[in-house]
């Protein structure tokens, strides 16, 4: 199976078998076992093949396959997985367990799992092409310079662990950090690396969700250092949106008083391919994007919220896409929607790139269903593959 954590160049453009209906292409994954079309028509069936990569990569994390939904459980409360975690079982992202009937959490307000780095601004985020740190947007209340932050620096904190499988995950490797004691940081650690040239924080991962009482604290902290400092340090976020409601409207209150941006990232709209990708059912995702929508108009000069979609060869196609940008449209139209292009990564080593066409159709369809304001990242990446 862990060969598979090493994708080949040669089986990008190899003809792939379906296990279901037959059908044959390039952009079937073998490692999914079965085509969108499947998915989309015989969920149930399809998804017992899907699972089998998810249940071999939960394994190998020690991690389990489901959600525990035990009646006799204690509800977790962190995120909307709402795992409900029996005597002697984990917690979904691995840092909660129920030992003796009591929930011990690894990570708490107190410290946390997670690598931390300087990235120079400009950076490529997913929101780079609007952000203050690139546009100079917000000038002077969010950003230090009217052109672009060049010469600052983004604050980046990954965390350890994730409630979700996604089986192309570009950070993968973060989600052994919970069993190491080396990476754990608290919160006064953590801020005390903001320097006089870090302008913001970004949280991401693995995914802030599980680990969110932290990355919260050190929000706090931060903004009473911009505070005592009279300085910008915006709070954003890059997150699989699947954050518990309560800790969501704290998210939202420290992103709108730095100028920061909760960047979600809306991996399909269909939920059998939803959970093909990423191991589980999209859950309250849409109706956190509809929440965190609700508060745009908070503050106008930077957008709140943006989103954005991995554009999957074969999987993630123009449906998937036009209805994600329908539903982001009924919320709001000007919200920043962001079409990247994939590539192999993890256990999702057979598929190729996304092609340029793949791209251009599925921005079309963002644009035609009322989106203002949609962008193609990544674009190095796209090539005449399929």
């Amino acid at each position: 199976m862990w060969r598979l954590l090493f994708y080949r160049k040669d089986s990008w453009g190899k003809q792939k078998t379906c296990k279901l209906c037959g059908a044959r292409s390039r952009v079937i994954s073998e490692v999914i076992g079965v085509c969108a079309s499947c998915l989309r028509e015989k969920p149930e069936e399809a998804l017992k093949v899907a699972m089998e990569s998810h249940r071999l990569s939960r394994e190998r994390m020690g991690l389990p396959l489901e959600p525990p939904k035990n009646p006799a459980g204690i509800p977790c409360g962190i995120c909307d997985v709402a795992c409900s975690i029996g005597p002697g079982e984990k917690g979904f992202c691995g840092l909660v367990e129920n030992k003796d009937g009591k929930l011990v959490r690894l990570s708490t307000a107190k410290a946390g799992f997670l690598e931390w780095y300087y990235d120079a601004l400009p950076t490529n985020c997913v929101a780079a092409w609007f952000c203050p740190a690139s546009t100079g947007l917000g000038y002077p209340k969010y950003s230090v310079s009217e052109g672009g932050e060049y010469g600052y620096k983004n604050l980046a904190v990954a965390y350890g662990a994730c409630n979700l499988d996604c089986l192309f995950c570009q950070n993968w490797g973060v989600k052994g950090l919970a069993n190491d004691l080396r990476y754990l940081v608290t919160p006064e650690d953590l801020v005390s690396k903001i320097d006089e040239r870090v302008t913001c924080i970004c949280f991401f991962g693995g995914d802030p969700s599980p680990q969110i009482a932290h990355a919260l604290k050190v929000a706090k902290l931060a903004l009473e250092k911009a505070e005592r400092e009279k300085r910008v340090i915006r709070v954003c976020w890059e997150t699989n949106g699947r954050i518990g409601r309560a800790a969501l409207r704290d998210v939202i209150d420290v992103s709108l008083r730095s100028g920061g941006i909760i960047k979600v990232d809306v991996k399909a709209w269909t939920p059998s391919i939803y959970k093909a990708l990423t191991g589980l059912d999209p859950g309250g995702l849409f109706d956190n994007l509809k929440f965190i929508s609700e508060h745009i108009e908070e503050r106008e000069e930077v957008p709140l919220l943006t989103a954005s979609t991995l554009l999957v060869p074969g999987y993630v196609d123009e449906y998937e896409v036009r209805m994600i940008a329908r539903y982001l449209s009924s919320l709001d139209r000007n919200i920043p929607y962001t079409l990247l292009a994939f590539h192999p990564d993890y256990l999702l080593h057979d598929l190729p790139p996304t092609s340029t066409r793949h791209a251009k159709e599925a921005l079309k369809a963002a644009r035609e269903e009322g989106l203002k304001r949609v962008n193609i990242g990544n674009q190095w990446l796209l090539g005449d593959y399929y």
